[in-house]
């Protein structure tokens, strides 16, 4: 059972409020993300995923130009390329990061 708190009202504005009747209670926090997204802001991933970010756009301008053959070697090459460059920088990633 609550208790009933009196307050005067001439002591409403000198006296500060009572303390609340609730305390708040601690809570722990849980993060799925052990990292900050801001980590990714590394020179070498940078530095590889701007490289084939180019190429990639190299390859659409050579296809507005008419150029195929020339597109369709590029498509061969980035068959291998992307997913190698992909791996690497996860591998590189994980391996450089302080957890």
């Amino acid at each position: 059972m609550r208790k009933t708190h009196y307050i005067i009202f001439q002591n409403f504005f000198h006296k500060p409020s009572f303390k609340p009747s609730t305390k708040p209670r601690p809570f722990t926090a849980y993060s799925f993300v052990p990292f900050s997204p801001l980590a990714m802001l590394d020179p070498t991933i940078l530095t590889i995923g701007g490289i084939v970010l180019g190429i990639a756009i190299i390859e659409r301008i050579l296809e507005r130009w008419g150029v195929i053959d020339l597109v369709d070697q590029f498509a061969k090459v980035m068959r291998f390329i992307l997913p190698v460059a992909f791996y690497s920088a996860l591998i590189y990633f994980f391996a450089t990061f302080v957890f």
